[in-house]
């Protein structure tokens, strides 16, 4: 297939773009500032520029599938003008997806549209599916609404709107700040611990994302988590148990707010979110459990 990937220079659109690339199909990165050509091992992935849609929208007739994974990373001090770069990145990635789509003769039979499970909201006691309505009640969720709204501007293709977890990986992502404490003998819950933590290993995401290109009954919202969401405490136990490290450093709420304002909903806050479209279209996750995916990182 011919496939494009925008923002796909970052944690997961690398992982996917190598994958793509040793299965042999023909993969165009998207990125601001795309290099000439890279060579991962098999076949050349090309570059293209976010402004190449306007400028050269032929160069794209053909394609079969593009996966939008574009936006300011949220992982920073949440000011005002982060808030805005968060929200307009976001909204303009979806917008020049759809401007593109528009104006192809021979559309893509598939966009893959990347957003969040925050939009769900957060409880300790509540269990999350795709027919979950939205809770849009913090800065996060609201981005995901408005976000979510202008990929819907992308018409005639088969939409997939890809809520996507805590992703788990060595080379990106959360996971790797999240192990350091307890590689170090100090790991442990943070805040409450009761907070819910909906994952998925980076080569399930990956997986699941093909999936989604290559099957047409996956349309509409997608959960990209595993069917076996912990909360942080049973995570950080999983860590211990893994690295044969203790787990008995909690690390109480002020400390986070402190460090991190308002971004530290992120560690504070959480939701338990199902995969029930995935698993019911006959996907199978090759990392289901906490301990499963860690011990493979590990590996």
């Amino acid at each position: 297939m011919k496939l494009v990937i925008c923002g796909g220079s970052g944690f997961v659109g690398n992982a996917l773009s190598r994958h793509w690339a040793h299965s042999g199909h023909e993969v165009t990165i998207v990125s601001r500032k795309p290099p000439e050509a890279r060579t991962d091992g098999t076949d050349a992935i090309a570059y293209a520029a976010w402004n190449d849609f306007e400028r050269e929208p032929h160069r794209f007739e053909g394609i079969d599938a593009i996966v939008n994974l574009a936006g300011e990373s949220i992982n920073q001090r949440w000011t005002n003008a982060a808030k805005e770069r968060i929200l307009q990145s976001r909204l303009q990635a979806a917008g020049r997806v759809a401007a593109l789509v528009s104006k192809l003769e021979r559309k893509p039979h598939t966009v893959v549209n990347a957003s969040a499970i925050s939009v769900y909201g957060a409880s300790e006691s509540d269990i999350y599916d795709e027919t979950s309505p939205m809770r849009v009640e913090d800065f996060l969720s609201s981005v995901i609404e408005r976000w979510e709204k202008a990929a819907d501007e992308i018409t005639d293709v088969r939409l997939v709107k890809l809520r996507v977890g805590v992703v788990l990986g060595n080379d990106g992502g959360a996971y790797p700040l999240i192990r350091l404490p307890y590689l170090f003998g100090a790991g442990g819950r943070i805040g409450s611990g009761r907070q819910w933590l909906s994952w998925i290993h980076i080569e399930d995401i990956v997986r699941l994302i093909d999936f989604c290109v290559s099957n047409p009954g996956m349309e509409g919202i997608v959960n990209a988590t595993a069917p076996h969401p912990v909360t942080n405490d049973e995570f950080g136990r999983t860590v211990g148990k893994v690295y044969s490290r203790p787990h008995w450093f909690p690390v109480p709420s002020f400390f986070f707010k402190c460090l991190f304002g308002e971004m530290s909903m992120l560690l504070l806050e959480g939701q338990r979110v199902m995969p029930r479209v995935a698993l019911s279209n006959g996907f199978s996750f090759r990392y289901p459990t906490a301990e499963e995916a860690l011990r493979q990182l590990k590996s």
